[in-house]
């Protein structure tokens, strides 16, 4: 049986690439469609480790960094790739709109597992995405989201990554879905009861994960933060950072784990579908300081894992740390919650569901 995977685009190695990671590992895709790859090779290659494999691309491949400028055309891109007619099996990995594929022949299986609520940028983050210039696009944000709606039809079958996406796609593209909790691989990040004076933050510098109000937050409580990750707007938040403030850039795992293991506490301020690294702080003992909303409210207990603040402001997310300091705990109940997520109930639970559906269109 021939099994290919259609991916959103492969630029850095972050949470979704870990997924798309094992589920190379599982399903032995032998081609990959994408809309561009602009991937370090040494981060390919913990996608591929080794494995003969065509990756496909499309124009947008000749902007090299900068294709995110050209969204406007990648619900055309994506329904212009031709699948390999030989193809049984299509899995997309879509945050985006990798599920909007097109299958090249009705008897193909077509499973999109959604990393996040897709096209975030034409939808519930288009304001902070185009700030100003939001209601000068919006004719062209209409089309693209009507278009999106179509293209979220064609997977036969939609697997989520949390119930708060699978809320989301009932709601705006009226598709039910099952939900299969990400993998985390936890091996790396060890247990570990001696804590430093720091806070610590981890992902890609996008408008998105509200690293505005992270910093912020810290310029008026002078507490130490180590904000770690690169992205667009690195340069941006590097600027006139006051001293009680670090930002590293990109750091691999192991490098990673040193920083979250020590670490007061993991904090986030984005919205996330699901969020893998507040499980890999959970698993270093490392307690989570979360907004409240989003797959965080599925992978944090409060009171017990971690705390909740209600606003995406320095103000409700300072008065969560004061909470915080005033409160102890169990850094083994946070391991075991964290354990729960392993590679391996991922790849039992998305084998199984792979070939139930097989199963039944044969």
């Amino acid at each position: 049986m021939k099994k290919v995977l259609v991916a959103d685009w492969l630029d850095k190695y972050g949470g979704a690439e870990r997924v798309i990671s094992l589920l190379q590992k599982t399903f032995r895709f032998t081609e990959t469609y994408t809309l561009t790859c602009v991937m370090e090779p040494d981060d390919l290659q913990k996608i591929y480790l080794n494995q003969a494999h065509e990756i496909k691309t499309t124009p947008l491949k000749y902007l090299g960094k900068y294709f995110r400028l050209f969204f406007f055309v990648f619900p055309f891109f994506i329904s212009r790739f031709k699948i390999e007619k030989d193809a049984d099996l299509i899995i997309s990995s879509s945050h985006a709109i990798a599920k909007g594929i097109r299958k090249s022949r009705d008897s193909q299986i077509h499973i999109s597992y959604f990393q996040a609520r897709n096209a975030n940028y034409i939808w519930d983050q288009a304001k902070l995405f185009f700030g100003k210039g939001y209601y000068l696009i919006y004719p062209i944000i209409a089309i693209l989201r009507k278009i999106d709606v179509m293209q979220a039809q064609r997977p036969d079958y939609i697997v989520c990554n949390s119930k708060f996406v699978q809320e989301w796609v009932k709601e705006t593209y009226g598709r039910d879905a099952a939900v299969i909790y990400p993998p985390v691989s936890l091996s790396k990040f060890e247990l570990d009861a001696d804590k430093e004076d720091y806070y610590v933050a981890v992902g890609r510098m996008a408008h998105i994960k509200r690293f505005d109000v992270l910093i912020e937050a810290f310029r008026e409580n002078k507490k130490k933060l180590i904000l770690i990750g690169d992205g667009d707007l690195y340069q941006q938040f590097k600027q006139n950072l006051p001293d009680n403030i670090s930002m590293p850039g990109f750091l691999n795992s192991d490098e990673v784990n040193v920083y979250l293991k020590k670490a007061k506490a993991f904090i986030q301020v984005g919205i996330e579908g699901f969020g893998i690294a507040t499980l890999e702080a959970q698993a270093c003992g490392t307690p989570v300081i979360a907004y409240r909303m989003g797959g965080v409210l599925e992978t944090v207990v409060e009171d017990e894992t971690g705390i909740f603040f209600n606003e995406q402001s320095s103000a409700s997310l300072n008065q969560a740390i004061q909470k915080f300091e005033t409160k102890n705990f169990d850094i083994h109940k946070m391991r075991a919650h964290a354990l729960q997520f392993s590679e391996g109930r991922f790849v039992s639970e998305i084998s199984d569901f792979v070939q139930d559906k097989l199963n039944a269109k044969h």
